[in-house]
């Protein structure tokens, strides 16, 4: 604005009004200009920075045509906004930019940064900072990003169980727990029953040798070599003794439920197999290396689910989501229809009758089970699949049934129920479904009665 005692026509008033440059809005963000020159308060957009003095000047002052040092309310000037976007295609602004950028270097958590943006989502955020920022869709001047995971958290797919077994329990004498140790004394840190026990008899036949006997050099030699291998086997008995305690191998029942959980991903005979390089790993290295197998054996289950679900027709997870939930109500209906079909209201035996009866509940259908993924599940057909899943059989275990069937019908050329039953000795019903369903697809043949 002019002076008080200064005339101005109205064309010289908006020449002061407006920038004497056009062009696209300026943006300065520096540090050392983030106050007012003339009352030095911290800068609010929009603010003014004269072209002529290099100098920012809040509004306030503006208005009231302050003057101070070099600087003259006729200077030419900017407005100095941060209502506007800095990247196309995008409405975000300057300011917002600002705080982005601002708040990520002081809190380094998408948490934190998104409470500064109450209108934004923390999905939103990071979207946009991958885009203009990360990926410099905004502007190829920005630096490239060596690394996309700065603000991801560490995927760790292994659980370690060690931690507990450095020191092995020590329970009272004549408890349950301290007989599950098998023979170990924790006080004593050692074993009542040793690795290879009979190690000691080597020694218990030696005696000393005369040295005026002639062959005084050769049996001296030979029980030195006796020696020797007594004390090899010692030192095997350490590292038994060193591979259990680190291993926590102490007590078996643990061990045993720890390789349970296992028996669908690795599987039995696979695990028992890679126990025994226990002794060529650390506990950790073994740790990893089951559980390494024990995660590509759930993703092995999970793509198996997919392709079971893909081959239904369903695309979609939303649409696989609301297939199992249908699926699992449909099974719980027909289970409850088939225990109303069984109940004595709808036997037509019954119907004639006019007093109530009171029978006994029969049981009712094996509820299916999820066998996807089982150890065997692919060597299945589709209707052997279903056999299993509602008779409720381990694939695995379905396969060694059908075999010893098979195996019993080739010698005799046919085989009976009742010997079916007391080969297998399983479940009666089970054993019914499994020796009709092999006649019916002709794996064996039923005797002509």
């Amino acid at each position: 604005m002019a002076n008080a005692n200064t005339d101005l026509t109205e064309e010289d008033a908006a020449d002061l009004q407006f920038p004497k440059d056009c062009g696209p809005p300026a943006f300065y963000s520096s540090d050392s200009d983030s106050v007012c020159s003339n009352c030095s308060c911290d800068l609010v957009a929009p603010y003014i920075y004269c072209a002529l003095c290099k100098v920012n000047i809040c509004s306030l002052c503006f208005s009231k045509g302050a003057e101070f040092g070099g600087h003259k309310n006729d200077h030419d000037y900017h407005i100095i906004r941060d209502d506007f976007p800095v990247w196309g295609n995008t409405d975000w602004t300057a300011r917002e930019e600002v705080v982005l950028l601002e708040s990520l270097q002081k809190y380094g958590n998408w948490n934190l940064v998104a409470k500064e943006f109450p209108n934004r989502s923390v999905r939103e955020i990071r979207a946009h900072y991958d885009w203009f920022y990360l990926d410099r869709k905004g502007s190829k001047d920005l630096p490239e990003a060596s690394k996309r995971d700065w603000f991801c958290e560490p995927v760790v797919p292994y659980r370690q169980r060690i931690s507990d077994t450095d020191e092995p329990p020590r329970y009272s004498p004549n408890t349950v727990g301290y007989k599950s140790l098998a023979g170990y004394n924790p006080a004593r840190s050692d074993f009542e029953c040793e690795f290879d026990s009979s190690a000691e008899d080597l020694l218990s036949n030696l005696k000393p040798v005369d040295k005026d006997d002639p062959h005084f050099d050769l049996i001296t030699n030979l029980q030195c070599a006796i020696i020797q291998s007594y004390n090899r086997r010692l030192r095997e008995r350490q590292r038994w003794k060193k591979i259990i305690r680190e291993h926590g191998l102490i007590i078996l029942r643990k061990v045993y439920a720890w390789l349970h959980r296992y028996d669908v991903t690795i599987t039995r005979p696979v695990y028992e197999k890679l126990i025994r390089f226990m002794q060529f790993c650390t506990p950790v290295q073994f740790e990893m290396l089951m559980e390494g197998l024990h995660h590509s054996g759930e993703l092995k289950i999970q793509i198996l689910r997919l392709c079971e679900l893909r081959q239904r027709g369903i695309t979609s997870l939303a649409d696989a989501r609301l297939y199992v939930k249908l699926k699992e109500i449909h099974d719980k209906c027909e289970n409850e229809l088939k225990t109303l079909h069984a109940s004595a209201q709808f036997n037509w035996k019954l119907t004639n009758r006019s007093f109530p009866v009171e029978t006994p509940k029969k049981k009712s259908g094996f509820t299916p089970i999820e066998i996807i993924g089982m150890p065997g599940y692919e060597k299945l057909t589709p209707s052997e699949r279903e056999l299993c899943r509602t008779v409720r059989l381990v694939p695995i275990t379905y396969l060694e049934l059908k075999d010893i069937l098979i195996t019993e019908n080739k010698k005799m050329g046919s085989i009976k129920l009742k010997t079916a039953r007391k080969i297998l000795k399983i479940d009666v019903n089970k054993t019914r479904r499994l020796y009709d369903f092999l006649v019916q697809e002709g794996y064996i043949v039923k005797p002509v009665s």
